[in-house]
Formats: structure tokens, sequence, C-alpha cells
């Protein structure tokens, strides 16, 4: 939709007729309050240095109830009102996903006299205090309750190792960049403990202090919340190159057993970034991998360092698939696109200011696709692995039929709106789809070039003109749409923001898999469940069905997905039914696959018993396809005739190694 468009649309909505109005408005002899709009008087963050050094101390060795014991230092350079606050809007997070709610035990002394604190009524991140005559620093003291089951939020301490996040256990004043604010952070790890992270130890610690005390080294704020801990009882740590380590923490011991090759591919996998993108956008860069099913898994981005959380048996069991093993290669392309080059919008001067989400297509979805081609290239991913992976995702957003009435743009805002919380009809509501279909469009992007040139240019010479920088710079750099739209013209010249006018603005009926075509590939669909999609079945324990009767099983029969529309969807069928029998017999996975085999290109009904809660109902499912997995297939030239150019095998030279 165009901006005349909109305006016009707007401009509409907001028309109301008088007579509409008048029939709406009170009775007059009914009270009526005046609204008296919140004041925000919270100073705004300025580029001003902050009087003194923040200290920072993090008590971390209760591992048992997962509590984290914080002693802050706050200098202060004059009486008065003081506004302290807590991190809200974190950066890789792309919403306000600050754990306030686990704060506790809050208290504020100054000369060894406690000072009352008051939460702001319209920012409960915001703790206001008064500061008494005389005062050169307070002392805050405070401590950070983590989860301690999944449905609390994730668990960062657990009995074999813990995730230090800086901005959960700290607070910073008001009225700063954050990276204006000076911080010398110190933390007690549990006894026999090792620690890793982007930032460097101090110096080592006196032989008389007998706790696994580490002091880091001074930095700012911003850089502090930037460089998480990964710690634990188990831990090993591997050099990938000469600045890049990978440090590895287990639930037990027997996980730990990388073997050379699976290191190997790993420094592959820097050495491929880096000649991607032709640069090294930090002085060091540290993986945080914890192999683990105690604490809560992640995967989010920091400039010199990811937060990683796999599956235990990541080496142990590396023949068995693929595994999560796309997720460092995702990870580490986000120190080049996301941190380093990061949209105008998703840069903030605190962790107070909202971020505006509305590039992540670029910011994400660009890394989506460089990630499962850095993966191919090092080998973390086979060839057939990747191929696979990308026919799973061109045929999963084909299933997001949600793309009828929401664009993916719209999609850039779901962090804010749906915080990844479970949705009763993702088909149809659409989900963070930036990522997989942002993929979609920049393999796109990437034929097109291709084409364009003759072979000569492709998204590679994007890469390394946009997110190259200078070594070891981890500062940033911003950009907007009319960048993006620049530098592509500059590899290429091309109707690119028309491009990205039909792929990203409008609606449409269709995933957008073009790219596939234009790479040497087509999408097409047999009854063979490929591996990748059976190591994610294993891995999520399912049974994913969403291409035959539009349904996602849980190993234990509960209906985890009902694709909108599809055959389930049009039978009745919801998520959180339990199937209990397939055509009258006692239900497994196998029964189900079975019935939905031996229906192919009958005309009966596969019948479905399921319960929800204490009731029982019937579904009769109108399907007779048979099994429907998704693949690619390569293509010949004279099928790619009616998208306007030739085969260039441009899927098959993304996904070939660049280094030895």
């Amino acid at each position: 939709m165009r901006l005349v468009a909109l305006l016009g649309l707007f401009s509409a909505l907001s028309f109301v007729s008088p007579v509409t109005a008048a029939s709406a408005a009170m009775p007059d002899n009914l009270s009526k309050p005046t609204y008296i709009a919140a004041e925000d008087t919270i100073t705004k963050a300025r580029d001003i240095a902050f009087p003194g050094t923040m200290q920072l101390e993090v008590d971390a060795r209760d591992n048992v109830q997962g509590i984290f014991r914080i002693t802050q230092t706050i200098p202060v350079a004059e009486a008065g009102r003081l506004t302290l606050l807590y991190p809200e809007w974190l950066p890789g997070n792309h919403a306000p996903r600050g754990e306030i709610e686990k704060l506790a035990a809050l208290q504020f002394t100054a000369n060894g006299q406690k000072l009352d604190w008051v939460r702001d009524d319209m920012d409960v991140f915001a703790f206001h205090l008064n500061v008494p005559e005389g005062v050169s620093e307070i002392i805050a003291k405070f401590q950070f309750t983590s989860a301690t089951t999944g449905s609390q939020g994730r668990i960062v301490m657990a009995p074999s190792m813990l995730n230090l996040r800086w901005h959960q256990v700290s607070l910073y004043p008001a009225g700063y960049y954050v990276r204006r604010i000076p911080v010398e952070a110190t933390a007690i790890y549990p006894a026999g403990w090792r620690a890793a992270s982007s930032m460097r130890p101090k110096a080592r610690q006196p032989k008389t202090d007998t706790l696994n005390r580490v002091v880091y080294r001074k930095t700012d704020y911003d850089t502090l919340v930037d460089s998480p801990v990964f710690a634990g009882k188990n831990f090993q740590t591997h050099r990938l190159s000469r600045r890049v380590h990978l440090n590895i923490v287990a639930d037990d011991a027997k996980y730990l057993k990388p073997k050379k090759t699976h290191i190997a591919k790993h420094s592959k996998l820097v050495r491929e970034s880096e000649a991607l993108f032709g640069s090294h956008p930090y002085d060091r860069y540290d993986f945080l991998l914890a192999l683990t099913e105690e604490m809560g898994s992640i995967g989010i981005e920091h400039h010199r360092s990811s937060e990683n959380g796999v599956n235990r048996e990541y080496f142990t069991k590396w023949n068995d698939g693929p595994g999560r093993r796309n997720l460092l290669p995702h990870e580490i392309v986000h120190a080049w696109n996301g941190k380093y080059r990061r949209p105008a919008g998703m840069w903030t001067p605190d962790f107070r200011e909202p971020m505006r989400d509305n590039l992540l297509w670029v910011y994400e979805g660009q890394t989506q696709f460089w990630g499962y081609v850095l993966g191919a290239r090092s080998g973390l991913f086979s060839k057939q692995d990747t191929l696979d992976a990308i026919a799973a995702i061109a045929a999963g957003m084909d299933l997001r039929v949600g793309r009828q009435w929401r664009p993916l743009i719209d999609t850039t805002h779901d962090p804010i709106i749906a915080a990844r919380k479970p949705k009763p009809w993702s088909s149809w509501q659409r989900q963070e789809d930036y990522y997989n279909e942002g993929l979609l469009i920049w393999l796109e992007a990437d034929g097109i070039i291709r084409r364009e040139s003759g072979g000569k240019k492709s998204l590679e010479n994007f890469a390394r003109t946009f997110f190259k920088g200078k070594n070891g710079d981890y500062g940033v750099v911003t950009y907007e749409l009319s960048d993006v739209i620049e530098a592509l013209n500059a590899v290429q010249p091309y109707d690119w923001a028309g491009f990205i006018q039909e792929r990203v603005y409008q609606t449409t009926d269709e995933a957008p898999k073009k790219g596939l075509t234009l790479g040497g590939y087509k999408l097409v669909y047999n009854a063979t469940k490929s591996d990748f999609i059976s190591a994610n079945d294993k891995r999520r324990k399912q049974l994913d069905l969403s291409h035959s009767i539009g349904m996602v099983v849980s190993d234990k029969g509960a209906v985890k997905a009902v694709m909108w529309d599809g055959p389930a969807f049009k039978a009745g069928l919801k998520n959180g039914l339990t199937i209990t029998a397939v055509n009258g017999k006692a239900y497994t996975a196998e029964m189900l696959t079975q019935a939905i085999e031996e229906n192919r290109g009958k005309l009966n009904k596969i019948e479905i018993f399921a319960k929800y809660d204490d009731q029982y109902s019937n579904f009769m499912v109108d399907y007779s396809g048979g099994l429907r997995y998704p693949h690619l297939e390569k293509i010949t030239a004279d099928e790619t005739a009616g998208e306007g150019g030739q085969i260039e095998g441009g899927i098959d030279r993304l996904l070939k190694p660049k280094t030895r």
C-alpha cells in the first residue's frame, strides 16, 4: 500500500459524522472526569559523561536456590533527587523484556543511613530517592531471583552452571547515554567453577582471597550489558582463531567430548564468516555455549560474544542430525549485521527508550540467510541438510496464510506485541516471520543480482560493502531503509525499492519463493521425510504433519498446532486437544501416519478421537493426499524461462566453501 493510500485510509477512519457523535455522547446530568495526563519527570538520556565509576559486585554462589545477591555503589555529584533505572528494552530481544518482577529486597543506604525510595507510578522500571547533603555515593543492595521452573521464565542459574546477564543484576542512573557511564564489575562464582565472557579479568586475585572472585576490567555500562557470562563446574575452552574462542559448559562432564573434527568445523565457521564480510568488527569474540537441560535454552547475539543454549548431546550425538548447529552461525553473523551495522530505530541511548523494529527483516532476515549459508560452508550443516532446511522454510512460509491480511513488515512488531507467547492460530495470526521469510527475500535478491549481473556479482558483494567495518571496531554504525536500497543499487542497479515494497510491505497469497527458481531449484513434495525434518521432530518431540492433514502433534498425542484452513482445521481440531484414537484404534504416531498414507487417493475420511479436559469428541478429517514432506529438486533451464533469466547455479554457489 502506497503512502498516499495510507494517508487516505487514515483520513477516512478519523471522520465521524455529527449525528453519530451526538448520539454517542453521555447525558449532561452524569459526572464526567477530566483526564490529566501524567508527566514524565525522568530525565532523558544525554550524551554527557557520568561523574564517577559505578562499582558492581554480584554474588552468584547460590546455585541451589538460584539467587543472585548484588551490591552496587553509585557515585552522586550533588544532593537532591536521583532516579535509577532497571534495564527494560534489551538489545537482541527487540522488545521490553527486562525481568523486573524478579528483582527483590531492594534497599539503598548513604553514609550508613537508610534511604527511602519510591517506584515511578508511570515507569515501573524507575526508582526515585533523595540524596542528602554531604553524600558522595549511595549503596544499593538487592537480589535477582532466577526462575526455578520454565513456567516462571528462563532459568539462568542451575546446579552445574549459570548465565550471568548484567542487565538483570544492575541499576543505572537516568539522564546519561549508557556508553558514558563507567563501571567496574566483580562476580563471585561457586567454588571450582570457571567463567567465560568477552570481558577480561582485571588481575589475578590475592591468595588471601579464598572466594572464587573475578574482578573485570573497567568498561562502560553499555559494553557491560553486552558482555554476559557463562560459568560452570564442567567447562572447556577451545581456541578457534587468534581472536575467537568456543567456551562450553555442560550439565555433566560426559557431554564435554567434542572431537577434533567438531572443533575444526567451528574454526572454519570463523574463517568463512570473516572471509564473507571481509573484516572482524571485534577485538575478540567468545561463543558461550551451554549443553544443558537444566538451564534455559537461549540464542542471543552480542557484539563480541553470543549466548547459545543447546541440547546436551550437541557433540556426543553429532551424527544424529544437524540439530541446533545453525545457531552459532546465525549468532556470529550478528557481529556484523545487527551489532556493528544496526537499524537506526534499534539503536537507543539507554535501555529505557523504545526500539523501532521495522527493519528486522534485514537485521534478522539476512542474518538467517547468511547463517544457513555459513553453516553449509563450514560443514556444521551438510549441503543436503541445508537444502532440506531451505525446503522446510519455504514450505512452512507458504502455510502462513495470515499473509493475506498481515504483511511481513507488521510481523517485525511481533516481539513487542506477542513476546513470543504461544498463539492459538499462528499460521493465521503470523509470528516473527521476518526471520524465515526474510531469508527467502534475500535468497531472491541474491538470484536477481546474479541474473542481472550475468553471474559476476551476488549478495556477497552487498554483505562485503554494507556490513564491512574497521577491524576491531565494536562500535555501532546505524542505517535506514534508504541506505539498504542505495547499497543494493550500488552492487547491481535494479528496482530494489519496488522489490522491497512488494515483498515486505504488501499482503500476498504466497511466500516469496522465486529465489529457489533463480537459484536452480524448485519446491516439491513427496512421502519421504527428510533427515532434517526427522531430526527436528526428534528434537522437538513431535510429529509434523503440517503439509498433509495440517497439524503438528507432540509425542504424547497433544495437538501443538493446526494449520488455518487445512484439513484438520476444517474438521474442527484445535490446539490443546489430546488424540486418543485414530480410526478406532488407540493412538500412536505410527498409527496416525499409517492412517494418512493408507487413505491416499481414497474417498474415506480419517477418524480422529480426541479429548479436551474431560470432554471427548470425534473429528472426521477429509484428506486423501497421503503423507507430504517438502524437498528441493534441481530444475532445468527451460523451467526458468518464465523468470526472465537462466540458471546460474546460485544456491549451489552460495553453499560452496570459500576458504580451506
